[in-house]
């Protein structure tokens, strides 16, 4: 029998289906226990990225994650998944915590992108979101990152900074959203779907772009069809990667996840004097 291949549009219909498990589904169904922290210490607490301290097969990790609802009620409560920077900051002081007390970090990526109301940017949201790839390039511990639905623009890669990204079959990751894409280039929202299939915004293309290392099978139809069998998916992958992870002396770790984000995308170099 063929095999059943979705195009782009297919999959953001699956990440954007309402029934499609969230970090709040997959938290008891992959982690023996998890305890939330909150708060940045400088303005408040973000729901739309949770933290905490967990166990994953016994071991303690920092569990750092943007958060997704069901509903109307639930999406309004975690903005929509849209961070502000203090939900940033919040991520990065969780992840300084794991640094010193030598956990693994593991970060949910789940975002339509970072808030970019008024207020957001009055609190620097982009030298929070500058201040995570910095700092999270040079965090001296493992840090394993794994996008569940949707990862957009800087407001997913603020915990994408990491020396494996993981992917979900029917994820996407791009600069940009489709719809923000068509507004832009072509000043019509509504060609969205057009957008979707030239933006090389799926899995597929994001491991032969160099950008994702693994894809995390789910069940035909989308992960909604199988919550338990997803997450016993993206349970096998975090148990298996850390462990290798964890033997890798930290300065060749370090090197090796500077060297992962040196080497994406396609570029020239100029001619230096000499050669000119």
């Amino acid at each position: 029998m063929a095999e059943n291949i979705l195009t782009p549009w297919e999959k953001l219909e699956i990440v954007h289906n309402k029934l499609r498990p969230t970090i709040d589904d997959y938290i008891p169904l992959i982690f023996d226990s998890f305890t939330e922290l909150h708060g940045d210490r400088l303005y408040g607490d973000d729901k739309a990225i949770k933290g905490g301290i967990a166990r994953l097969n016994g071991m303690p990790v920092t569990v750092i994650a943007e958060v997704k609802g069901h509903n109307i009620t639930e999406n309004k409560d975690c903005n929509f998944a849209m961070p502000h920077p203090e939900g940033y900051r919040k991520a990065l002081r969780l992840a300084h915590q794991a640094e010193k007390f030598h956990r693994p970090v593991i970060c949910f990526i789940d975002t339509p992108g970072a808030y970019c109301g008024v207020d957001a940017e009055k609190r620097g949201q982009g030298e929070a979101i500058a201040r995570n790839l910095a700092e999270f390039m040079m965090l001296r511990t493992p840090v394993i990152s794994v996008v569940l639905g949707e990862g957009g623009s800087g407001g997913a890669l603020a915990l994408g900074v990491c020396d494996e990204l993981a992917m979900l079959s029917n994820s996407l990751y791009s600069v940009i959203s489709p719809r923000g894409f068509a507004s832009i280039l072509w000043k019509d929202a509504s060609r969205e779907k057009e957008a979707c299939s030239i933006m090389h915004i799926t899995a597929e293309d994001l491991v032969e772009l160099g950008v994702c290392e693994t894809i995390i099978e789910e069940p035909e139809g989308g992960a909604q069809n199988d919550p338990e069998q997803t997450a016993e998916n993206i349970y096998e992958f975090l148990v298996k990667t850390l462990k290798e992870k964890c033997r890798i002396d930290i300065d060749v770790l370090l090197n090796g996840r500077y060297t992962k984000f040196r080497k994406v995308g396609e570029f020239e170099c100029c001619p230096t004097d000499t050669e000119i």
